[in-house]
Order: C-alpha cells, then sequence, then structure tokens
C-alpha cells in the first residue's frame, strides 16, 4: 500500500532584513515574514523597499520558501489612501499572504480583489473558534492565533474549523493581550498599534504614595526598582510534538529586530527538532543540544507562556530586564578553499588570534575552532580584525561553506581574570 505523504507544519521565520531573511531561508524556514516601509508594526525593524521584498521572495520561492508581508496597523482614514496601490505591489512582488489585523485592510483587500493569501494578525485577539469561523467564512486562509490561548484552547478551535492555525512558539511575550499595548503611546508618544512601541514593559518602576510624590518605594527589595511588566521569553520547542498533534499549521518565531545570529541558531534549532520528529515521530525523542543551541542566542530566561494554563509568578522577572547574552556573533564563513584549508570569513564583532570559536551551519556540524594565523583581504598577517564587515582568512580545522556561523562565548569578568 502506498505511504500516504505528511502534510508537514511550517516553520516560520522572521526577517528583519534581506540579510536576515536570507540566513533563515538557508537555514531551514519553511517561510519568513517581513514588513514593508509602511503599514506594519515594527517601525524600528529594518523593514523593505518593495524592491527588497521582489528580492526578497524571488530568493524565496528559488529554495521552496514563502513571504508573508505584514498590513497589521490599525489603520486611520489617512493610512486607507495608498493601501490599494500598496497591496497591488505587494502582489505584483509576488507576495504569498500578508497579515492584517483591520477590518478594513481586509474590505480592500477584497475591493482589489488581491490574490494573496489572507492572514489574521495576533494583534486582532482571536481568542476562540467562533471568531475564527468568522474570518474562515470571509475568506481568510489563516488565523494568527493570540499569545493567550492554552494547548487544550487550541485543540478546540481546531475541530471546529477549517482553516489554518497558526501559534508563536519563541520569542518576545508581551505583557498587554497579544500586543496591544497603550503604555507605550501614554509614556513616550509612541504608538505601539502603529510600529513605534518603545517597550516601556521593560523599564523599571517604583511605587510612589499619593501624598508623598517625592519618596519612591521598590516593590520588592532591590535598589534598581523593579520590572513588574517583564515577561520572560517563550520557548516551545520540547513541546512540537503537542502542538503538531493538536492540528497546528504554522509555527511562529518572533523576532524581526533581532540578530542574524538569533535568527539562524533558532531556526536551526527547531528546524533539527521537527526534522527529527517527522522522521521518526513513534521513536522521538527530545535532544538536549537543540535547547542548549538556542541558550546561546541573546535572550531572558524562557517560560511556556499559556500553553499549558495561565501562567504563574515564575513567567515574569521581577529583578532585571537584561538580556541573557553567552555568545557573541563574530562572523561569517563567505567561503572556503578545500586545498589549503583557509576559511574567507566577513568580521561581525571584534576577534583575534588565539580566540577560541565555535562554527556551525545548515551542513556544518558545530566544532570549536582556535583561530591561528589570520590575514586581511591583502594577505597582511594581522592580529586582530576590529572594523566591521572586515574580510579576513585563517585556516580552519574542518572543512567550512558559506552562511556557517563564527562565534565566541563571553568570557566573565570571573575568567578572564584567571587567565
Amino acid at each position: 500500500m502506498e505511504k500516504v505523504a505528511v502534510k508537514k507544519i511550517e516553520l516560520l521565520a522572521p526577517a528583519g532584513n534581506l540579510e536576515k531573511l536570507k540566513m533563515a531561508i538557508i537555514y531551514g524556514a519553511d517561510a519568513v515574514y517581513l514588513g514593508g516601509k509602511e503599514y506594519g508594526l515594527r517601525a524600528s525593524a529594518g523593514n523593505f523597499t518593495i524592491e527588497e521584498i521582489s528580492e526578497g521572495v524571488e530568493f524565496a520561492h528559488k529554495h521552496q520558501a514563502k513571504v508573508y508581508v505584514t498590513v497589521n496597523i490599525f489603520a486611520h482614514n489617512q493610512d486607507l489612501i495608498n493601501l490599494p496601490e500598496y497591496l497591488r505591489e505587494l502582489e505584483d512582488a509576488g507576495v504569498d499572504a500578508i497579515i492584517f489585523s483591520d477590518p478594513g485592510v481586509w474590505r480592500i483587500s477584497q475591493e482589489i480583489n488581491t490574490k494573496m493569501e489572507l492572514h489574521l494578525s495576533t494583534q486582532a485577539n482571536t481568542t476562540n473558534w467562533a471568531s475564527c469561523l468568522f474570518w474562515e467564512e470571509l475568506g481568510v486562509q489563516r488565523v494568527v492565533l493570540a499569545r493567550e490561548l492554552s494547548l487544550e484552547e487550541i485543540r478546540k478551535i481546531r475541530k471546529k474549523v477549517k482553516l489554518e492555525l497558526e501559534i508563536f512558539v519563541h520569542g518576545a511575550m508581551c505583557i498587554s493581550y497579544s500586543g496591544r499595548c497603550l503604555l507605550s503611546n501614554y509614556m513616550a508618544g509612541r504608538d505601539a498599534n502603529m510600529g513605534q512601541c518603545a517597550q516601556p514593559c521593560r523599564w523599571n518602576y517604583t511605587l510612589v504614595e499619593e501624598k508623598r510624590p517625592h519618596q519612591q518605594y521598590p516593590i520588592f527589595e532591590d535598589e534598581r526598582g523593579s520590572y513588574i511588566f517583564n515577561s520572560q521569553d517563550l520557548c516551545l520547542i520540547r513541546h512540537l510534538p503537542e502542538l503538531i498533534n493538536a492540528g497546528v499549521d504554522s509555527l511562529k518565531i518572533e523576532g524581526r529586530m533581532k540578530s542574524i545570529h538569533y535568527v539562524a541558531t533558532v531556526v536551526q534549532a527547531y528546524r533539527k527538532a521537527l526534522d527529527a520528529y517527522y522522521a521518526d515521530p513513534e521513536g522521538y525523542d527530545f535532544n538536549e543540544s537543540w535547547y542548549e543551541e538556542i541558550l546561546k542566542v541573546s535572550h531572558r530566561d524562557y517560560t511556556t507562556g499559556f500553553l499549558f494554563g495561565k501562567p504563574k509568578s515564575e513567567a515574569h522577572n521581577y529583578e532585571t530586564s537584561a538580556y541573557i547574552r553567552n555568545y557573541d556573533f563574530v562572523g561569517l564563513v563567505l567561503a572556503y578553499d578545500a586545498v589549503s584549508g583557509i576559511a574567507t570569513v566577513e568580521q561581525r564583532n571584534n576577534f583575534r588570534v588565539g580566540d577560541q570559536v565555535e562554527i556551525t551551519g545548515p551542513q556544518t556540524d558545530l566544532f570549536v575552532q582556535r583561530i591561528g594565523e589570520m590575514k586581511d583581504e591583502e594577505g597582511k598577517v594581522i592580529e586582530v580584525a576590529p572594523h566591521p564587515q572586515q574580510i579576513v582568512r585563517f585556516k580552519v580545522d574542518r572543512a567550512v561553506r558559506p552562511w556557517d556561523m563564527v562565534r565566541r562565548e563571553v568570557k566573565t569578568v570571573k575568567e578572564v581574570s584567571k587567565e
């Protein structure tokens, strides 16, 4: 009997700029999402011109990946003036879907009869099957579910609707309901719902009593204040089988403003986990090395969010909003000469002769390399590569490939003092 092909869950990655788009796809993303210069909710991300979107779509489609573009602001009247033309430009560029939250955007997409798929953004706060069914009946192909849903709630929604369900599995969590925040507008004059969030939830706060306006009291015993809104980062890599069996169609990684090291490392870890599951669902066993990899990117402590019920106090960090940063991304491999064993690397962070680095990539198993003699682009022997995107060459012990990453562990003050 012929074996029926199983539809695999989509791994969806952020693309803050063209380089991140390419890295995400090379490292295993099935699709990427990005924002144009207008109409998106990440005004501080690199974002794409129409020409860059076209180039990104061409690269993605060449690698059998898809491109989704965010059009998820809550539009005012003036925002609608150029929207029909913008949607036509996206369609002409070959974009596979737009991600929207405003019913007005949906209406205009219908008026121009766009052929792009319509994905409802998490900003629309969809938390029940009736809302999903409403959008399904209006021709929406996918709903990005609110982050506030449990696994059991997702299962119940799946039983009621046919449209695709997308959920966030990794990245920063917002203390506001699915990201609809008013704090930024009130405190910094920057509207989070128009793409300009200042992240005031990461600021430190103290308590002030009405009749003592000049006295500030820490909510906990911390002289720096208390980060009362500071959620930990979401990480569901250990729970992929449950999500697959719940009927989710797409797993979304947050982080259009993150580095290419973050995007590549997180995508690769989830890719390996998903591939291992589909290779042998019955014998699947989680590999701790996947989790160890994502600990190497800049992150806050991890939580499973709402997946197994409402988060308790341990899902928030009440002491600091600082990132945990254990590794620096120092270089990107451009080329490798198999005869000489010399790698050509583009510098992304200061490194020098004698540094011990890790090298890893989509087809390159992680290995540790101590940098010996190093030369610049002109062949001059150098001790340090201090210049951004400086081209350097040094010998490596194993074969490497273009797109491989070079990173270095960050040493603590204590470790440095021992040397």
